[in-house]
């Protein structure tokens, strides 16, 4: 074996401008699928699932108001008088789940996560602060909800836990795959309704 690779070497300085031809030749390969990746405006597959679908409206809201369906754990961008995205989201276990209207108070990517007061009294061992990164359970996107000009401390956002999206797991929030929170943080505006059924 060692034999084998000694004999794939090359001495010298040609064997150093050989191996940073190569390096040079990955990054650029690198930048070159980065820049596809943004022309085409793709979602790589590591950020979950696209559960995207268009479905009929079940009831009339403006265009741009968001439906939470908790008992089928689906959200509903309405996009026009019968017309809705459809996406796949994780719910409120039982104990948690709540319902009203509210407003998307504001948006962030790739959000740092500060455990409630509340959540941390639950939980022992919570941090005070999660910053944005694969450890995070806010993902890709944070869309902030509020009643009036007070946050719920509710939030639609991504997740780290890919397999509780469809599921009742959540202390409140709403959990999307990080391809879907992308998708609807695109679509939705600071200031939309929020209905929660």
């Amino acid at each position: 074996m060692k034999a084998r690779v000694a004999e794939n070497r090359i001495p010298g300085r040609q064997g150093r401008w050989r191996n940073w031809m190569v390096c040079a030749a990955l990054v650029l390969g690198l930048v070159d699928l980065a820049d596809e990746a943004g022309a085409n405006q793709q979602v790589p597959r590591s950020l979950g699932p696209s559960t995207a679908t268009i479905v009929t409206a079940e009831q009339s809201h403006p265009p741009g108001t968001i439906v939470v369906l908790s008992d089928k754990r689906t959200l509903d961008l309405v996009l026009s008088r019968d017309r809705a995205l459809r996406y796949r989201i994780g719910v409120g276990r039982d104990g948690f789940r709540w319902s009203g209207v509210v407003k998307v108070g504001r948006k962030a990517e790739w959000p740092d996560w500060r455990p409630p007061a509340e959540m941390k009294a639950r939980v022992q061992g919570l941090p005070e602060l999660v910053p944005a990164g694969p450890f995070n359970p806010m993902g890709a996107r944070g869309i902030y909800l509020y009643r009036g000009n007070a946050d719920t401390l509710y939030r639609i956002h991504g997740t780290n836990e890919q397999s509780t999206v469809g599921e009742f797991a959540s202390s409140g929030c709403f959990r999307m795959s990080n391809a879907d929170v992308i998708d609807l943080y695109k679509r939705v505006k600071v200031g939309a309704t929020v209905v929660v059924k």
